[in-house]
Parts: structure tokens; C-alpha cells; sequence
């Protein structure tokens, strides 16, 4: 993270509640925290680990975070931690310098951890060890392992499924393309091809592998868990990472870094559905130009909460099997409420879901005198 990024002057009736910046100089460790809202509880959220984080990007996810908890009932606020460093660093180095960011934020009661983007079960093993507040953890120490389970993907698969009549589309023959390939692209591919839908294009970092006939979702998955790049598959035609962007396919899921789609590209998708499996992949005035093509897109913090429910769920001793019934059940309900508002209102799905997850936010927030965390 660069030094001059941890900068962030806005905030609204939402928050942020609170904004730590994290600074160990004997291993020139950067990092943040920002706890956005705690109204209806401690907020969860994830630990992001990349090279290039910036304080913009902590807060939005944040938010992003409080209108998913919102939108999914669920009693906690939205929160979200950064830390700069690569984390295909040294495993050693790694585990040193998430334990240290874990204890430098010890005292912050109203946030819990939980695996992003660059971390995983192993590295929420390390902060509970530190500081004994963290979710998605390895099965043997009584977690869910959201990523080995695919609780995102999962919530994903449900959330397409109630959009499908919408668009007068089946999941038998869809064809989808994934962009980002990792622990959300790989199972919501994986479940939707247990539906009968056609995996058409991959990429990872590394590329895109393009089949029309339909890629070997299981083989890709190997290939992947292997070490390999999608763009090293063998099972089609390989290009860079960015063709994935054009091409054809019914359903388009973004499952990596956030802003891959801008006003810039948003005209070169080809897709009837835009399932959001990251955070904020879009940025606003490429999604609603999306809408304004008749693109259904349905936004992040409605169609991905699976994880974060999965979490929430694990947080109070809920086992893996009626978790993961509470995915299916919330992400449904929600995403049929959402659109079915929309239609009715005449709106975008990300604004009427903005009107629910608001709706429910500011009633919690009228429940309470003040933040107690």
C-alpha cells in the first residue's frame, strides 16, 4: 500500500464509524481498517492482502460489506481490513506479518475477521490464535472453510437461479464465462455446471481459455489446484486475461479484483445476466449503462453474500449443512424481493437493492442510542 493512499476524507449518515490506519515500521507493514457501521452488531469482514491496496478501495468494500449484512438480515455490521504485501509471499513471512496486523487490531471489538482475496482458513487460524476473532476457519478447529466449501459460489449459483425468469432464460445450456478463476469463480462454475450450464471462457491472472463447445470444469479445477494458469489449460484456445471481457455467453461473472468493468470496456460484454462474484467489480456508470442495454445485473452485495452468511452462521455455532440452507434460503428470497421491486418501481436492481439494504440499515440504526463498539 502505498504510503500516500491511506488517505480518506468522506463519510455519510452510514459511516465510517471508524477508520485505523496500521503502521509496524520493523517490517515495513502497512495496512488499514475502516468498521463502517456496527448498528445492528460487531461487523464482519474480510482481510484483503495485495500489492497495490489503497485506503478508496478499504472503504468502499465496507460499505459494500454494510449493505450486504443489511440485505441479509443478519446481526452485524459491514467492516473490511487491507493489508499491503504480496500474499504469495513466503508462507513464513506472511503468517509474521498477518499475526502482527491481527494484534495491532486487538482492541477492535466491533470487527471480525474474515478470509479475502489473498488470504484464506489458515491466515483466520493465525488472527484467532492472536486476538480470538475470526471466521471462515480451518474445519479442525470448529469453522466452516468458506473457500474449500465454496460458500460464495454457492450463494452465487441461488442468486442466478431466482434472476433466471426474469430474463426468460434456463440454466440448462446457459453458458457462462468467469472472470477470475480462484476459490469464487471456480465453485459458482462448478455448481452451475452441476445445473446443466456450459462453462464457454475462463481467466485467471495468467489469461483467458476459451472453448464454445464447453470447457471440462472439473479438469480446469485440477488444472488450477494444480498451480496452473487457466491460460496454460489444455482444453482451449488461450488469449490474455482481458479477452474474457468479449466474450459471448448468457451469464458473465466477475469473481476478481474490483473495477474490471468501466465505462472504458463495459460496451465489448456480450451477456443477458452480470452475476457480481466479487466486491464492487463494476464501477456506477458502467452498470448502468448495462442496464440501459437490458443487461440484467445483479449487484454484489445481494448475489455474493453467501460467504459472509456462511460466516455469520459459523459465528454462532451453526453447522455446515443448515449454513448452507440458510445461503440458498436468504440469497433467493432477496434476490427475487430486489427484482421483483425494481420491475415494480421502475428501477435498476442495484438501486431497489440499495432501498432494502438502506431500509433495514437505518431501522437497526434507530434501535440504538449510540455505537457501543
Amino acid at each position: 500500500m502505498p504510503k500516500n493512499s491511506l488517505q480518506l476524507d468522506f463519510h455519510d449518515a452510514f459511516g465510517p464509524h471508524r477508520i485505523i490506519r496500521v503502521f509496524e515500521p520493523k517490517l515495513d507493514l502497512y495496512g488499514a481498517l475502516v468498521v463502517d457501521n456496527v448498528a445492528a452488531g460487531p461487523s464482519i469482514g474480510g482481510l484483503r492482502m495485495a500489492e497495490d491496496v489503497t485506503m478508496e478501495e478499504c472503504f468502499r468494500l465496507a460499505r459494500a460489506m454494510t449493505l450486504k449484512n443489511a440485505a441479509a438480515g443478519l446481526p452485524h455490521g459491514g467492516g473490511k481490513s487491507v493489508l499491503a504485501g504480496d500474499p504469495r509471499m513466503p508462507a513464513a513471512q506472511k503468517e509474521e506479518r498477518i499475526r502482527a496486523f491481527a494484534c495491532a487490531l486487538a482492541s477492535e471489538e466491533g470487527y471480525i475477521f474474515g478470509p479475502d482475496m489473498g488470504t484464506d482458513e489458515q491466515c483466520m487460524a493465525w488472527v484467532r490464535d492472536e486476538i480470538g476473532r475470526a471466521v471462515g476457519l480451518p474445519r479442525e478447529i470448529g469453522g466452516i472453510p468458506l473457500d474449500e466449501l465454496g460458500a460464495t459460489g454457492f450463494g452465487l449459483m441461488h442468486s442466478i437461479e431466482a434472476a433466471l425468469p426474469f430474463v426468460g432464460l434456463s440454466l440448462d445450456g446457459a453458458r457462462i464465462a468467469v472472470q477470475g478463476f480462484g476459490s469464487v469463480g471456480m465453485h459458482a462454475a462448478r455448481f452451475l455446471a452441476e445445473k446443466g450450464a456450459i462453462l464457454v471462457a475462463a481467466s485467471d491472472s495468467g489469461g483467458t481459455i476459451e472453448n464454445s463447445g464447453g470447457l471440462d470444469v472439473a479438469a480446469l479445477i485440477a488444472h488450477k489446484r494444480a498451480g496452473g494458469s487457466v491460460g496454460t489449460f489444455a482444453g482451449g484456445r488461450a488469449s490474455n486475461r482481458d479477452a474474457v471481457i468479449a466474450i459471448e455467453c448468457d451469464i458473465w461473472i466477475p469473481a476478481a479484483r474490483p473495477d474490471v468493468v468501466t465505462i472504458d470496456n463495459v460496451d465489448q460484454l456480450q451477456a443477458r445476466i452480470v452475476a457480481q462474484g466479487a466486491n464492487i467489480p463494476l464501477t456506477e456508470a458502467a452498470e448502468m449503462q448495462l442496464h440501459k442495454r437490458g443487461v440484467l445485473c445483479l449487484p454484489d452485495f445481494i448475489a455474493n453474500a453467501g460467504g459472509v452468511i456462511c460466516a455469520a452462521m459459523e459465528y454462532r455455532g451453526v453447522g455446515e449443512t443448515a449454513a448452507f440452507t440458510e445461503i440458498a434460503n436468504r440469497i433467493a428470497r432477496n434476490t427475487d424481493e430486489m427484482l421483483s421491486r425494481g420491475k415494480a418501481d421502475g428501477k435498476a436492481p442495484r438501486q431497489a437493492a440499495l432501498d432494502m439494504a438502506t431500509a433495514r440499515l437505518r431501522a437497526a440504526m434507530s434501535t440504538r442510542r449510540w455505537s457501543i463498539f
